[in-house]
């Protein structure tokens, strides 16, 4: 599938605080791609005892021509455009996006600990689109942030489609990568016995050898950005947004684990505790899976 120069973002009657669509239009101006903000109308609302066409049709022509007068008033000469569809807000997005570079949303609901869980549409999304998806948390801002792009790497090593859409967005901002890994002792194991077995100092030191020799890499195929590495034990989850609210990440990246159509499990755990619980705008990028299974990068 060809990918078409374009950034799809989903706008809803919080536009104005959620911060997805000013995170999409730096990204626009950064990438010199336009636009394309979505607003989808719910099919399951038009079947409901609340459904006032009138009412409703003349909110969304309100919404869609705020949303675009803002478009038309940021800076540069993109030409932004609205769309407006039907249907269900996660298949929609997905699929209208498909073509695009990437999506982006925003986040919603009030989690525990003073944390902004994410909201079941953009869990969804994340979980099922073939773009980069970038989750931006209430009334984020360009200026606010100063910290480097985060990217969480993960045992497995199939990070490259993550790896790739960081070190873009790094040197769009130029800013540093910072590769943060978090290992630990599989339940089943005590520190007793790990000590006992003399491997105490060996598990961590794996570890660091492993995301060094990846931040070898990467420092020789892209000498231009500076690459600093974060490798800490503890849970996965807690470790990385721990790390990112740290350093005032600008962006954490995650890979994405996309299975068969059909299974109901798209993202992986603990891409899904990070995406739950980061304060900062997180982009999931999947790995590509072609028909054969064989793995390769977007």
């Amino acid at each position: 599938m060809t990918t078409k120069p374009i950034i799809h973002v989903g706008v809803d009657g919080s536009w104005r605080d959620n911060g997805a669509l000013e995170w999409a239009l730096q990204e626009s101006q950064l990438r010199h791609e336009p636009l394309q903000a979505l607003h989808v109308i719910d099919d399951k609302l038009r079947g409901s005892s609340y459904w006032q066409p009138t009412v409703v049709d003349d909110a969304v022509m309100e919404l869609v021509k705020d949303v675009q007068k803002h478009l038309d008033s940021s800076p540069g000469s993109l030409d932004h455009e609205v769309g407006l569809i039907a249907g269900p807000p996660a298949a929609t997005l997905t699929e209208a996006s498909a073509e695009g570079r990437m999506l982006v949303v925003g986040r919603r609901g009030l989690g525990a600990f003073k944390r902004l869980l994410i909201g079941s549409t953009s869990e969804a999304v994340a979980s099922a689109a073939t773009v980069p998806v970038v989750v931006v948390p209430d009334h984020w801002q360009p200026s606010d942030h100063t910290g480097p792009v985060f990217v969480a790497v993960e045992d497995a090593g199939d990070d490259q489609g993550a790896l790739d859409f960081a070190v873009t967005a790094a040197a769009e901002r130029n800013l540093p990568i910072r590769l943060v890994h978090a290992w630990d002792l599989p339940a089943m194991y005590s520190w007793d016995a790990v000590n006992m077995a003399g491997v105490s100092e060996e598990l961590p030191a794996k570890a660091r050898h492993r995301v060094d020799a990846l931040a070898d890499r990467l420092r020789s195929k892209y000498p231009g950005l500076t690459i600093d590495v974060d490798v800490r034990r503890g849970h996965p989850v807690d470790s990385v947004v721990t790390a990112a609210e740290d350093s005032d990440a600008q962006l954490l990246v995650v890979g994405g684990r996309r299975h068969h159509r059909l299974s109901a499990v798209l993202l992986g755990s603990v891409a899904r505790g990070i995406l739950h619980h980061a304060t900062c705008p997180m982009a999931v990028v999947h790995a590509r899976r072609d028909h054969t299974g064989d793995g390769g990068t977007r």
